[in-house]
């Protein structure tokens, strides 16, 4: 009968997530992972696999927190639709340029590192990627419902061109570009979303 695990396995992949995100995927290795975890390789190998496999266990708990955190900054009703859309574009900028260390997001870093030779981490990407850009899209919806956005622009463009200005406001941040450009790409954004015509 095999023995019951001595370990958080949330933790483990805690610990996994926060070694691959600073050092990437090549440069980690199942040793140091093992050493940041107190466990040996060999429970790490019987509980995950191969560095590959624990990887994609990371990657697939980070995108499916991703999507559900902004799935929380975006539903309601459509009243609010417009404040939570504002408050996402500038919180993303915020917290990017509250990543000092610059790491940067681990599903575009993954993708960035993986996905032309990893399909199940393309796979994952893709429909996270999917997934906000559905969330983003139902928000501006909401917002033509409510007379914030033009009710003619189509939605699901709108909520493309949000979704790549917040992807290129990480890919800034992590370049170094400071709070004050990213705040001002955050508010051109904004400011560009069709009004209607009063």
């Amino acid at each position: 009968m095999a023995r019951p695990r001595k370990f958080d396995e949330q933790q483990v992949l805690d610990t996994a997530r926060e070694r691959f995100w600073s050092g990437g995927y090549a440069a980690t290795r199942m040793e140091d992972i093992a050493e940041a975890t107190g466990l040996g390789k060999g429970s790490l190998y019987g509980a995950f696999g191969g560095k590959q496999e624990l990887f994609h266990r990371v990657f697939d708990d980070y995108c499916g927190s991703v999507v559900d955190a902004v799935s929380r900054q975006l539903r309601g009703n459509d009243a609010d639709a417009y404040a939570r859309l504002s408050a996402h574009v500038y919180a993303v900028a915020a917290a990017t340029a509250a990543d000092t260390d610059r790491r940067g997001c681990l599903l575009a870093k993954g993708a960035a590192e993986l996905a032309e030779h990893d399909e199940t981490v393309a796979k994952r990407a893709r429909a996270a990627i999917e997934a906000l850009h559905a969330l983003l899209e139902d928000d501006i919806a909401a917002c033509q419902r409510n007379g914030d956005i033009a009710a003619d622009a189509d939605p699901g463009k709108l909520a493309a061109l949000v979704l790549a200005v917040l992807r290129g406001i990480e890919a800034l941040g992590k370049a170094g570009a400071s709070e004050e450009t990213l705040t001002d790409i955050a508010r051109t954004a904004l400011a560009v979303l069709p009004r209607p015509a009063h």
